[in-house]
C-alpha cells in the first residue's frame, strides 16, 4: 500500500546542508499499522512528509495505493492525496469553527457540497465518539478530544492511508492508550492501512504489527515484529525491551533471551541450575504483550566454566529460545 523506493532529502546546501532522510527504502503492507520509530532528530517527520508529498524527495519514488505520487503533475497530486489522511502532533484545527465545521473543512477544500458535508460529518464523529461535541469549539475540548476531531478530520474524505505524526505525545498516558484503542478499531473497520511517527516504544508495543528503527536520516532495521523479535542481535528488540547497562566485567558469561507465546512459561533459570548446576543470575528482565502474545527479554549472568555455559547455551537453542551471547567469559 505504502512503498518507498531509494529516497532522500537534505536541507541547506554547503557545509550547513542536513541530510535528513538518506536513501531510505520501506514497504507497508495493505491493512497493517507500521510504525517508524526513533529519536528526536532521527528524521522520521521529515519520512511522513515525503510520504504524502508535503516535501519533495530529492532522489527515490514514493508509492501509494498503486499510485507513484513522486511522477504526478501537481493537480494530479491532488487528486491522488485524497487517499491519504494525515493526523498532526498539535491538532491544527481551526479556533473559530466548531467540532464540525473542522471536520467539513476537509470536504470543503475538495468541493463536496454541504448536505453530503454535513452527513458525512455526522457519520465520522459518531465512529471517533464525538457525536455529543459537534456544536463544541476546540478550546472547549480536552486534548484527546481535540485528536478525535483531526482523526475525524482525517477521515472525513474516505482515505485509504492514514499518516500519523506523533499524534500522541502530547497526550497523557490515559488518553494515549484510548487513541491507540481508536485508531487499531478504525483500521480494523475501515480496512485502513496506517503509517504512525513516533519516538515511544510502548505505542510500537501496543498496536503496530510491524516497525523500523531509525536513525541519522536511514531505517536501521524494519519488519514484522514478530521476525524483529526473532532475529539475532536485533536492534529493534533491544530498544522495546531495554535491560539497563551491563555490569563491569567478572569473568562471566551473560546471554540475553528472546522468548514469545509459550516460551514464555518456561522456568529457565530453574532448569539451567537444576540440569547444568549453574547459579544463575537474572540481571534484568522486560515482558510485555504484544499482538495478544506474551513477549521479552531477559539477561542472564552465567558462572562457571565455559565449557558449562556452552552445554548450556546449546540447550536453550535446542527449545527453540533465541539466545545473543553478549558477553563471553572467554
Amino acid at each position: 500500500m505504502i512503498s518507498i523506493d531509494h529516497v532522500s532529502k537534505t536541507f541547506g546546501s554547503g557545509p550547513s546542508a542536513v541530510r535528513a532522510v538518506d536513501d531510505v527504502s520501506l514497504d507497508v503492507a495493505g491493512g497493517e499499522i507500521f510504525g517508524v520509530v526513533g529519536s528526536s532528530g532521527a528524521g522520521k517527520s521529515t519520512l511522513i512528509r515525503l510520504i504524502n508529498l508535503l516535501e519533495r524527495p530529492d532522489a527515490g519514488t514514493v508509492t501509494v495505493a498503486g499510485t507513484e505520487l513522486t511522477a504526478l503533475a501537481p493537480a494530479e497530486l491532488r487528486t491522488a492525496r485524497h487517499d491519504i489522511g494525515m493526523i498532526f502532533q498539535q491538532f491544527n484545527l481551526l479556533s473559530s469553527r466548531t467540532v464540525r465545521g473542522n471536520v467539513e473543512l476537509a470536504l470543503e477544500v475538495t468541493g463536496v457540497a454541504a448536505r453530503d458535508r454535513s452527513a458525512r460529518a455526522s457519520e465520522i464523529l459518531d465512529l471517533v465518539g464525538l457525536t455529543g461535541k459537534a456544536a463544541a469549539y476546540p478550546a472547549q475540548l480536552s486534548g484527546g478530544q481535540k485528536q478525535r476531531v483531526g482523526i475525524a478530520r482525517a477521515l472525513a474524505g474516505r482515505p485509504r492511508v492514514l499518516l500519523s505524526d506523533e499524534a500522541t505525545s502530547a497526550l497523557d498516558p490515559e488518553t494515549t492508550s484510548s487513541i491507540l484503542e481508536l485508531l487499531r478499531s478504525l483500521r480494523d473497520e475501515l480496512g485502513l492501512t496506517i503509517l504512525l511517527i513516533t519516538h515511544e516504544m510502548d505505542v510500537v508495543k501496543r498496536i503496530c504489527d510491524s516497525a523500523a528503527l531509525m536513525r541519522d536520516g536511514r531505517i536501521l532495521e524494519q519488519g514484522s515484529l514478530p521476525a524483529l523479535l526473532g532475529t539475532p542481535g536485533s536492534l529493534l528488540a533491544r530498544e522495546l525491551f531495554p535491560l539497563g547497562a551491563l555490569p563491569p566485567e567478572r569473568g562471566t558469561t551473560i546471554i540475553e533471551i528472546t522468548f514469545s507465546g509459550l516460551s514464555s512459561e518456561r522456568p529457565v533459570v530453574a532448569q539451567l541450575a537444576r540440569t547444568h548446576g549453574i547459579d544463575v543470575g537474572l540481571l534484568g528482565a522486560a515482558i510485555e504483550t504484544i499482538g495478544g502474545v506474551q513477549t521479552g527479554r531477559t539477561r542472564l549472568e552465567l558462572p562457571g566454566t565455559e565449557a558449562r555455559h556452552a552445554a548450556a547455551i546449546a540447550d536453550l537453542r535446542a527449545q527453540g529460545l533465541l539466545v545473543d551471547v553478549v558477553r563471553s567469559a572467554a
